[in-house]
C-alpha cells in the first residue's frame, strides 16, 4: 500500500496531453486529411507505448528503493534494541508476559537464567504499567530495583482495529540512583527555621517571686532542650520569651507526627496560681533564603497568636498546617494596642474619599453592628459612608432595617454593585468580623479597593486578608463589636453616638457571647457599659432576637431529634432546610441540657449544607469544623460544604471528631 501511494504520488500526469493530441488527430480527420491524421495517430500510439514502458520502468526503480530503505530501518531498529546502551525490556502489559530483554536489563534483575516465559513483575515487583496503558512515554515516579533507582521511559505498539491482544510495550530503564540519592540528601538537609514564643509570658511567670519565676524558665528551657536536641539542631534565646531553633528538614516529618509534642510538654509547668505556661511555634521551611525562612517562621507566629496561641504553625510557600490549638483563648489584650489602632484608624477614615464597610456573606448582627460603628466614626470624620447590603435574605434583616429607618442612615445602604461605581483610588474598605477573603459579601469590591482594613475576633485560618492597611485581629475579644467600641471609646464621646447605633453594636456583643454568657471578659463588660451610657436600650436589643413560633418549632423540633455521639458531644442532623438564625439557637439551646459539652446542627440550605458548631467544653469547634473547610472560635463555629448531602456531610463530622479526639488522646469530658 506504501509503495503504491508513493508511485502514484511520484508518477508524472501525462494523460491529458494524450487527450490532447487525440483530439489533434480527430480533428485532422474531419478536416478530410486522412493520412495526417493516420500519422498523428501512430506518433500518439508510439508516445504512449513509450511512456509505458518509462512508468514500468520507474515504478520498479521506486519499489526497490524503498524495499533496501525499509530493510534498513528494520535492521537498524534490530540493531539499536540489540546494542541499546540502556537496560532493555519488552513485555505485553495486557498479560504482563516478558518477550524479550537485552542482556543489560538482565543483569539487573540478576535473572539471567530466565528470559521468556516469566512475568514482569516477578523481575520488578515495584514496576506499574499502567502509565504505559494511559499512552504516556515516561513513568510517573522511580522504580526500585534492588539496591537502585531508575528513571523508566517507553512506548506501546498499538494492535489493529482497536484489539488489546497483541500489545506490546517498549520499555528502557535509567538508572538515576545517584541522582536521586543526592536530591533525597539535599531536600533532607534542607534548613528549617524555627521560632518559639512563650505567649503568655507576662501571665505565667512575671510578677511572680523571684525564685519561682527562675525555677519556671529553667524547667521550660530544659523541656525546650530535650525536644530540639533530636535534631542536633542551633537553639538558642533572642529574648526573654522568644527562642530561635535552626534544625534540617529530615527531622520535620518527626515532629509533626507527634503533633509537637513540645506544646504539652510547656503546659505542664504550672506556676503557683494556677496558670500553666503556653508556646507558640512558628516553622519555616521550604524557603530559598534565610530570609525567606525568617519571614516564614515570623508569619506562622503570627498566625499561631491571631489564633489563640498554644499552637504550631508549619508555613511553606504555597499554605499553612497547623497543630493543637485546642485550648480555648484567654483575654490577654492590652488598652496600648487599642490607642493605637484607634489612631490609626482615625487618620485612614479621614484621608479617605468615603467609607465603605462590609461583613461575611450572610451577615449577622455582629457583623452589622461592627459596621454600624465603623460608620459612625466616618460621620465624626465627615467623611462619606456606606454599608454594603447584600440581595436575599440574612439573619440581620431586622437590624438592617431598623438601621435603614434611621434618619441618619438614609442612603447609606448600598448593593455590592452600585458599591463598585461610588469607589474610586482613595475609598477605604472595611472588613468586619471575617479575615478571609473567599467569605466576604464581595469579593470583587475587595480585590478593587486601594485601602483596605480588617477588624475582626475570629481565630485565623490559613487564607486571610494580606496586605490590609490596618489588620485590628483580636481572637480573645468577644465580637466584632466589642472592638470598634474600643475605637470609638477612642475616637469620639459615647454621647456623639446615636442610640441607634448603640443599639446596634449591642445587638453585636449579646450576639456573639450570648448575652454575656460565653467568652466574656473584662473587656467585654467595658464596651457594653459605654454602649449603655450612649442611650442603647437593652429591651430594644432584646426584641431583635426574638423568634415567631414556626421559628420556636422548628429549634426545638431539631433539639429533639439531637443524638449523642462520644461522651458529650449532642448532633442534630435535620434533612429539611431550617433559618440559619434557629439553626444558631438550637445549638446553643443544646449546650443548656445537663451532659452536653458540645453540639452541631447540620441542615440543607440549597445545594449546601451548613454546620453550626457549639461549645461549652475544652471540645474546640473551630478546629473540628476546619477539617470541614468551615472556621470561627473555639466556642463557636461554623461551616458550608456545597455539593454533599447532610448524610455524607454527619459521616465527615463523625471522622473529624474522631480525628479531633484521637489527636488529644483522650474523650471529651
Amino acid at each position: 500500500m506504501v509503495y503504491q501511494k508513493l508511485t502514484r504520488l511520484l508518477a508524472p500526469r501525462i494523460g491529458l496531453y494524450f487527450g490532447v493530441m487525440l483530439a489533434f488527430a480527430g480533428i485532422t480527420a474531419l478536416l478530410g486529411e486522412t493520412q495526417a491524421a493516420v500519422a498523428e495517430l501512430i506518433v500518439v500510439g508510439v508516445l504512449l507505448v513509450a511512456c509505458g514502458a518509462s512508468a514500468l520502468r520507474r515504478k520498479r526503480e521506486a519499489d526497490q528503493y524503498l524495499k533496501e530503505l525499509m530493510d534498513s530501518m528494520d535492521q537498524a531498529t534490530r540493531d539499536s534494541t540489540l546494542n541499546c546502551p540502556l537496560p532493555l525490556v519488552m513485555f505485553r502489559p495486557d498479560t504482563d508476559e516478558v518477550v524479550w530483554s537485552n542482556d543489560r536489563f538482565l543483569r539487573l534483575t540478576e535473572d539471567q537464567e530466565r528470559m521468556f516465559d516469566t512475568k514482569m513483575s516477578d523481575l520488578a515487583p515495584n514496576f506499574d504499567s499502567r502509565w504505559l496503558l494511559e499512552g504516556k512515554s515516561e513513568c510517573p515516579g522511580e522504580v526500585e530495583l534492588g539496591q537502585r533507582r531508575y528513571q523508566v521511559f517507553g512506548d506501546m505498539a498499538r494492535p489493529t482495529a482497536g484489539k488489546e491482544e497483541g500489545l506490546l510495550a517498549t520499555t528502557y530503564w535509567l538508572d538515576v540512583t545517584e541522582l536521586a540519592d543526592t536530591r533525597d540528601i539535599f531536600k533532607a538537609t534542607r534548613p528549617v527555621l524555627a521560632l518559639l514564643l512563650l505567649d503568655n509570658y507576662e501571665d505565667a511567670i512575671k510578677g511572680q517571686d523571684e525564685n519561682i519565676r527562675s525555677a519556671m524558665l529553667s524547667e521550660i528551657s530544659q523541656r525546650f532542650s530535650r525536644w530540639a536536641e533530636r535534631a542536633h539542631g542551633v537553639f538558642c534565646r533572642l529574648d526573654r520569651d522568644r527562642f530561635l531553633f535552626l534544625f534540617e528538614e529530615q527531622y520535620l516529618e518527626g515532629y509533626k507526627e507527634e503533633k509537637f509534642s513540645l506544646l504539652d510538654s510547656v503546659r505542664e509547668v504550672v506556676n503557683p496560681a494556677g496558670i500553666p505556661a503556653t508556646v507558640s511555634i512558628g516553622v519555616g521551611v521550604d524557603g530559598d533564603t534565610f530570609e525567606e525562612l525568617y519571614r516564614f517562621a515570623n508569619l506562622s507566629v503570627e498566625m499561631a497568636l491571631s489564633r489563640g496561641g498554644d499552637q504550631a504553625v508549619v508555613k511553606n510557600r504555597f499554605t499553612f498546617e497547623f497543630f493543637g490549638g485546642r485550648s480555648k483563648e484567654t483575654e490577654r489584650r492590652t488598652k496600648v494596642k487599642s490607642r493605637v489602632m484607634a489612631s490609626a484608624m482615625g487618620e485612614l477614615v479621614a484621608d479617605a474619599s468615603c467609607v465603605m464597610v462590609m461583613g461575611h456573606r450572610s451577615p449577622d448582627f455582629d457583623a452589622v453592628g461592627a459596621a454600624v460603628g465603623v460608620c459612625a466614626i466616618a460621620r465624626m470624620k465627615g467623611v462619606r459612608h456606606y454599608i454594603i447590603r447584600e440581595a436575599g435574605g440574612t439573619p440581620a434583616d431586622e437590624l438592617y432595617d431598623r438601621v435603614a429607618r434611621m434618619p441618619q442612615y438614609e442612603g447609606v445602604l448600598l448593593d455590592p454593585q452600585e458599591a463598585m461605581l461610588r469607589a474610586d483610588s482613595r475609598s477605604l474598605l472595611v472588613v468586619v468580623d471575617t479575615n478571609r477573603p473567599e467569605q466576604v459579601q464581595n469579593r470583587e469590591l475587595l480585590d478593587s479597593c486601594n485601602k483596605v482594613a480588617v477588624i475582626d475576633h475570629h481565630r485565623r485560618a490559613a487564607t486571610y486578608i494580606e496586605g490590609a492597611d490596618l489588620n485590628f485581629h483580636e481572637p480573645y475579644a468577644s465580637s466584632a463589636s466589642e472592638l470598634v467600641s474600643e475605637l470609638i471609646g477612642y475616637l469620639m464621646e459615647p454621647t456623639d453616638l446615636f442610640p441607634g447605633e448603640a443599639e446596634a453594636l449591642m445587638a453585636g456583643l449579646m450576639l456573639d457571647t450570648k448575652n454575656f454568657t460565653m467568652r466574656t471578659g473584662g473587656r467585654t463588660f467595658e464596651a457594653a457599659a459605654m454602649l449603655r451610657r450612649a442611650g442603647g436600650d437593652t429591651g430594644e436589643v432584646r426584641k431583635l432576637f426574638q423568634t415567631d413560633l414556626d421559628d420556636a418549632v422548628a429549634k426545638y423540633g431539631l433539639i429533639q431529634n439531637a443524638k449523642m455521639y462520644r461522651r458529650d458531644i449532642a448532633i442534630a442532623a435535620s434533612e429539611h432546610s431550617v433559618g440559619r438564625v434557629t439553626a444558631a439557637q438550637a445549638a446553643d439551646e443544646l449546650l443548656n441540657i445537663a451532659g452536653i459539652g458540645a453540639s452541631f446542627v447540620l441542615y440543607p440550605d440549597g445545594e449546601r449544607v451548613v454546620v453550626s458548631g457549639r461549645s461549652l467544653s475544652d471540645t474546640n469547634v473551630q478546629v473540628i469544623l476546619e477539617a470541614l473547610g468551615g472556621g470561627g472560635n473555639a466556642g463557636a463555629a461554623g461551616a458550608q460544604i456545597p455539593g454533599k448531602s447532610v448524610g455524607q456531610v454527619l459521616e465527615e463530622l463523625h471522622a473529624a471528631l474522631d480525628q479531633y479526639f484521637d489527636d488529644r488522646g483522650a474523650e471529651p469530658s
